[in-house]
């Protein structure tokens, strides 16, 4: 017997939960979100995923004699020359051992400048400024100014873009992000932990670095400061891997990924993922060991597109489109991941559908129920699509106004 999860009861807990001013809400913001943003065709997207900003970057370096070397030793290892992240991960493993001699070829110097390189390439294509135009991004920011919060949203990303920043701005919805200061923006660990910034202020937690960041030497010691502008031939603090090679770039890393652990122990926390494939083990592990310590905690991954994907043209078969969220919901209860056509929800794999009435109430939540012809003998297939990020924030749009209660202010 195939179980089935009901949308719209899903959906109404769905509201009804982010309708909360007392509880801690928040939300996980990853590579997906960017491609959300509506651009002319010869401009989209905005941000590039992975694949595009590594092809970029191979591109942009083809002609260092340095980069090809080190890419010819990423085959040699057995690494992945597509992505960008192994990359720039594999060239800070090699700096670990390359202090007085040479590794793979190359020297200490030779991956400093690699790794220089890398990030200034990085910093080129991301360093963009979001449509003045309505984006999902000004969506999410207008829920968030919404509702005087008695306890604040708080913002996590792994993207090193300046969206986020650019639209809470534009917006002028006040934000922390760990730095203070004007000047030379510094980290303020003690205000990260201690939670000593007003409740109004949103918080933002860019837990893989941020193309403003940067790492300089200021009296015989290293230090990470924030820029409000771009700087070329900087140390930019950009880390996609939890791989560091010095305490000073560890201690923004450590204390944000600490402070996801933190948010996920609160009572009752609620924290929704967009854009996040579960690629990344040391923020998987940091996400269920959070939610194996907090039963009352619930994370709830949207995920982009149907929950099975072709393994190839000509194969004609189907392979699971995100096999590693899949097995940790499986097996933790407070983890749900909803694709387009499947959820699991408590443990329980199922499609959408066993819808057991409405009433009047239901009409906001039945715009975000699809509806589609089934191509196998099943008849109606039922679609929820919060996986699309730009769907999604049309979600929270609508529900502006919703108290506690559940039901639309008049």
């Amino acid at each position: 017997m195939n179980n089935s999860h009901d949308p719209i009861r899903h959906l109404k807990y769905l509201r009804q939960s982010l309708a909360q001013d007392n509880e801690s809400i928040g939300f996980f913001i990853s590579a997906g979100c960017p491609l959300s943003v509506e651009m002319p065709a010869d401009e989209w997207p905005i941000i590039p995923d992975v694949e595009r900003l590594t092809a970029f970057v191979n591109e942009q370096l083809k002609a260092n004699e340095k980069y090809i070397v080190l890419t010819n030793e990423l085959v040699k290892a057995e690494k992945n020359t597509n992505n960008i992240e192994d990359i720039l991960s594999f060239v800070r493993s090699l700096l670990l051992v390359s202090k007085g001699g040479k590794v793979r070829g190359l020297s200490e110097s030779d991956l400093l400048s690699l790794e220089r390189d890398i990030c200034a390439e990085i910093v080129k294509k991301l360093n963009v400024d979001i449509p003045t135009k309505e984006t999902s991004y000004h969506r999410l920011c207008k829920w968030i100014r919404s509702i005087d919060r008695k306890i604040a949203v708080e913002l996590f990303t792994t993207n090193y873009d300046l969206l986020m920043e650019q639209t809470l701005e534009a917006l002028e919805i006040p934000y922390f992000d760990g730095f203070v200061g004007a000047r030379r923006s510094f980290f303020d660990l003690r205000a990260v932990e201690d939670a000593l910034i007003p409740t109004h202020w949103s918080r933002l937690w860019k837990i893989h670095g941020s193309i403003n960041w940067y790492q300089e030497e200021f009296e015989g010691q290293k230090k990470v400061y924030r820029s409000s502008e771009i700087k070329e031939n900087a140390s930019h603090l950009i880390y996609p891997s939890h791989l560091k090679y010095e305490e000073s770039r560890k201690m923004p890393y450590l204390a944000l990924i600490d402070q996801l652990n933190r948010f996920i122990r609160k009572k009752s926390s609620f924290l929704v993922l967009s854009g996040y494939s579960f690629n990344d083990g040391h923020l998987n592990d940091t996400i269920i060991n959070a939610l194996k310590a907090n039963p009352t905690a619930m994370v709830l991954g949207l995920m982009f597109d149907r929950y099975e994907m072709e393994s190839s043209p000509d194969a004609g078969d189907s392979v699971e489109r995100y096999p590693e969220a899949y097995r940790l919901a499986k097996n933790q209860h407070n983890l749900n991941i909803w694709t387009f056509d499947k959820a699991i929800i408590g443990t329980n794999y199922g499609d959408w559908g066993g819808i057991r009435g409405q009433d009047d109430e239901d009409d906001e939540i039945l715009e975000f129920v699809h509806r589609e012809e089934s191509a196998t003998d099943e008849g109606i297939e039922y679609q929820v699509r919060l996986g699309d990020f730009a769907v999604f924030t049309s979600f929270l749009q609508r529900i502006i106004g919703t108290p506690a209660g559940g039901q639309n202010v008049k």
